[in-house]
Formats: C-alpha cells, structure tokens, sequence
C-alpha cells in the first residue's frame, strides 16, 4: 500500500500582494471570509493527502495538516467548517 504524500505546496515566504476588502464591513464578516479561506486550503490539502469523509478529519488532523502546508493552527470552528465542505464532497 502506497503512503498517501501532501500534494499541495506550502504557501510562499513572501505571498502575492493582496487586494484589501472593501471598507465598512463588520468585523465578524471580515473574521467569516477569512475563516471560509482557510477552511477550503485545509480542505483541498486533505484531499491531497487521501482524506475523503469527515469522519476521517480529527481536529488533531486537519491541525498537522496545517503545519505541513504553513498555516497557523485552525480553531475548533474551522475544523468544523473543513468537514461541513469535506461532507459537501461526499
């Protein structure tokens, strides 16, 4: 059996400039959209790695998933947010 390898790169030292969102938004909609980022780079990084189900995506996962591909640890909510897209998938 084959050991599944992470197929996505790690995100550059120095990453694209970005586009600023627009203005007047309340925090918790900036807070969203950054979460809903992070959640679907975690997500297609699993894939990668041969994690499919929901069911297989501990937090304890999708946090040393995290560290491989550089990027700080999610919090519980985000790891949720991972397996609602993980389950979308299925």
């Amino acid at each position: 059996m084959a050991a599944a390898t992470l197929m996505t790169k790690p995100l550059p030292a120095h990453p694209l400039p970005r586009k600023p969102l627009p203005a007047g938004w309340p925090r918790e909609r900036y807070e969203s959209h950054n979460r809903r980022l992070k959640a679907m780079r975690l997500a297609i990084a699993l894939l990668d790695t041969g994690v499919y189900r929901p069911e297989q995506a501990h937090n304890r996962k999708i946090r040393s998933t995290a560290a491989d591909i550089g990027v700080h640890a999610p919090s519980d909510t985000t790891c949720r947010l991972v397996r609602a897209l993980l389950y979308d998938n299925c």
